[in-house]
C-alpha cells in the first residue's frame, strides 16, 4: 500500500500539481495516463523518492518493500547480470553479502556465529536458497538467455539490458511495484508475458506505458493526470478515452438536457462493464464501475492531432507483387529468404518476424532504399507510396525551420505548410525552430505532416508508434482504420496491430506464415505456433 498526503510538485513557477492525496493498495495495477510534460514519471519518481516533493509525504505499508524500474542501463555495468535482479531484492542481496563476508574469514568468532546463524535465518525467510533459480527463470520469460545470465551487464546491447532492468524490478514479489514505460524495446511476444505476469499480481503495481493494449490488459484503475490534478478513476485506458470523448460530444451539445446526459453515460457505463468480460480482473472492474459516479466523467483537455491521410488517385488492382526475396544482415544472418506474396487492393497487411531487422530491410527494399540478395519485387503503376522510416536521423541533419523543411516535400505556399504543422500541434512560435533541435517525439509528428502531402495510396509505416504519445498513437489508429488505400506496416503496439491489420505476413529465414485474419486471432492460433516453431527452427 503507498499513501500520498498532501503532495506537491513545481518546477521554478510551473506547478504540475498540488493537494495530490491519494491510497494506492494492493491487488491493484494503476495506469498513470496524461499528456507528455504532465508528470507522469515525476509522480513515480517523487513516489519511489528518487525526487523530493515542494510539499507533502510517502508512506509505505509497515515492513513493506518498494521496486522500481531503473532507467539507467549503465548503472550496473560492474555487475554480472545474475547479481544484478539479485539486486532488486536489497534486503537478501545485503544479507548475501554480508554471509560472504563472514564465511570468508580465515576464522570466525562467537559473534561472527551467532550473526551467521540469524542471517541464515533471515536467509531461508526471504527463500534464498530458490533466489538464483527465480531470477534465471524470470530472465528466461524476458527473454534473456542462459548463456547470458552470468556475463557482466557491460557485455549486453542495449535491448537486454532493459530486459535485465526489468527483470530486477520484479524480482522477489515487492509489496510495491513502480513501472515506467516497461514495454520499452520489449518484442511482442514478451509484452504478452510481462501483460499476463502483472495481471496475477496481488501487490500493488503503479505503471507509466505509452502501449494502450498493455495499459488495458493490467490496469483495473487508471490515475489522469488533467488540468493540474491527479485523480483515480475505475478503468483500463480505453474506457477513459472512450468516456471523455461521449463527455466531450456531450459538452458541445449544449442543448442536451442534463438528464438526458446522465442516461447516456450510464448506458455507456453499462456497457463498457459488459465487455469487460475477457479481463482477468472482471469482477473487482465490474464493480468499481457500477460505484463510478457520472460526475465524474469529463472532457479532457488533451489535444489530438489532426492525422488524416487522403488519395489524390484511387489504385488499380495490382498493388505489389513480390517473388523469392531473400535479405541477409551484415554479420551473415538470414533475416528472410523464399518470401513471396502478392497485396490485394484495399489491404491493410502487418510484418512480423523474430528479428525486428527483416521488416525494416523488407521495407528498404521495397522502397528502393536496399538491395535484396534474391529475389524481385513489382508494385502497380497505380501505385503511389508514402514511406515512414524506423530510422528518420537523416532527414533532420539541416538547419531549416519546420516551415521550410515541409515545403521540401509538396506543393503549396507558407501557409499551407504552416496548417499541416498545425494539425500536428506545433504552435505558431515553434514552427520557426531548426529542424536538427527537435525531440523525438516531433521529428515523428514532422514526417506523418511529410506523409500527409503526398497524398498516397499506399502508406508503408516501420514501428510507426515510436516516440508518439498516447494522443498522437490515438489519432493515427483511428484514421489508419478509416483510410481506404492499402498499408504495409511492422508495430510493437498490441492494439495498433489488432485495430488496423487484416492480414497477417510473418517472416522467417525459411519463408513466409501468410494469414488473412485479426492479430488476437493469429497469436492465440495453436497451428500456427506450431508452424512458427517450424519455420524458425529448420
Amino acid at each position: 500500500m503507498i499513501t500520498v498526503t498532501n503532495l506537491a510538485i513545481q518546477f521554478g513557477k510551473r506547478v504540475l500539481y498540488k493537494d495530490v492525496n491519494m491510497k494506492f493498495t494492493a491487488g491493484n495495477i494503476y495506469g498513470i495516463i496524461g499528456a507528455n510534460g504532465a508528470g507522469k514519471s515525476t509522480l513515480l519518481k517523487a513516489i519511489s523518492g528518487e525526487l523530493e516533493p515542494n510539499k507533502g509525504s510517502v508512506e509505505l505499508g509497515p515492513g513493506e518493500r518498494m521496486s522500481v524500474l531503473d532507467q539507467d542501463h549503465f548503472k550496473f555495468d560492474d555487475f554480472t547480470v545474475m547479481d544484478t535482479v539479485l539486486m532488486g531484492h536489497q534486503p537478501l542481496w545485503k544479507n548475501m553479502k554480508e554471509r560472504e563476508a563472514l564465511y570468508a574469514k580465515p576464522e570466525m568468532t562467537e559473534e561472527d556465529g551467532n550473526r551467521a546463524a540469524d542471517l541464515e535465518l533471515k536467509f531461508a525467510e526471504m527463500n534464498g536458497w530458490e533466489a538464483e533459480s527465480e531470477a534465471a527463470q524470470l530472465l528466461q520469460n524476458l527473454g534473456v538467455k542462459e548463456d547470458a545470465h552470468y556475463k557482466m551487464m557491460a557485455e549486453l546491447s542495449n535491448n537486454e539490458k532493459v530486459r535485465v532492468m526489468l527483470a530486477k524490478a520484479l524480482f522477489g514479489h515487492p509489496d510495491n511495484l513502480l513501472l515506467d514505460e516497461p514495454t520499452n524495446d520489449l518484442d511482442l511476444d514478451t509484452v504478452q508475458w510481462l501483460e499476463e505476469y502483472l495481471s496475477n499480481l496481488e501487490q500493488c503495481v503503479l505503471v507509466v506505458s505509452h502501449d494502450r493494449h498493455f495499459l488495458d490488459a493490467v490496469s483495473t484503475q487508471t490515475v489522469d493526470i488533467d488540468f493540474g490534478k491527479v485523480t483515480i478513476f475505475s478503468g483500463n485506458y480505453s474506457f477513459w478515452y472512450e468516456s471523455s470523448q461521449l463527455a466531450l460530444r456531450q459538452a458541445q451539445n449544449q442543448r442536451m438536457k442534463a438528464e438526458e446526459k446522465r442516461k447516456q453515460l450510464e448506458e455507456f457505463i453499462r456497457r463498457f462493464s459488459a465487455n469487460v468480460a475477457k479481463s482477468k480482473q472482471t469482477t473487482s472492474r465490474k464493480k468499481m464501475l457500477e460505484k463510478l459516479n457520472v460526475e465524474e466523467i469529463r472532457p479532457s483537455s488533451r489535444k489530438y492531432p489532426g492525422i488524416i491521410f487522403s488519395m489524390e488517385r484511387e489504385p488499380g488492382n495490382q498493388i505489389l507483387e513480390v517473388e523469392g526475396l531473400k535479405a541477409v544482415d551484415t554479420d551473415g544472418t538470414v533475416l528472410f529468404d523464399k518470401v513471396s506474396f502478392n497485396i490485394e487492393k484495399g489491404q491493410k497487411t502487418v510484418f512480423l518476424s523474430h528479428n525486428p531487422k527483416a521488416m525494416t530491410a523488407l521495407f528498404e527494399i521495397i522502397n528502393g532504399n536496399r538491395q535484396a540478395d534474391a529475389g524481385t519485387f513489382k508494385w502497380g503503376i497505380t501505385i503511389t507510396t508514402a514511406y515512414l522510416p524506423l530510422d528518420n536521423t537523416a532527414f533532420f541533419q539541416s538547419d531549416l525551420n519546420l516551415v521550410d523543411w515541409l515545403s521540401q516535400y509538396g506543393p503549396g505556399n507558407e501557409v499551407t505548410m504552416k496548417g499541416f504543422l498545425g494539425r500536428m500541434l506545433f504552435k505558431q512560435e515553434e514552427v520557426e525552430k531548426k529542424v536538427n533541435v527537435l525531440s523525438g517525439g516531433e521529428k515523428m509528428r514532422c514526417m506523418i505532416a511529410r506523409m500527409q502531402l503526398k497524398n498516397a495510396n499506399c502508406l508503408i509505416l516501420d514501428t510507426p508508434t515510436n516516440h508518439l504519445d498516447l494522443e498522437s498513437i490515438q489519432a493515427f489508429n483511428n484514421n489508419l482504420v478509416q483510410f481506404k488505400g492499402n498499408i504495409l506496416f511492422a508495430s510493437h503496439d498490441h492494439e495498433f496491430i489488432n485495430t488496423v491489420a487484416d492480414r497477417i505476413i510473418e517472416l522467417t529465414p525459411n519463408g513466409t506464415i501468410d494469414k488473412l485474419m485479426t492479430y488476437d486471432d493469429y497469436i492465440y492460433d495453436e497451428q500456427i505456433k506450431e508452424q512458427k516453431a517450424r519455420m524458425y527452427n529448420q
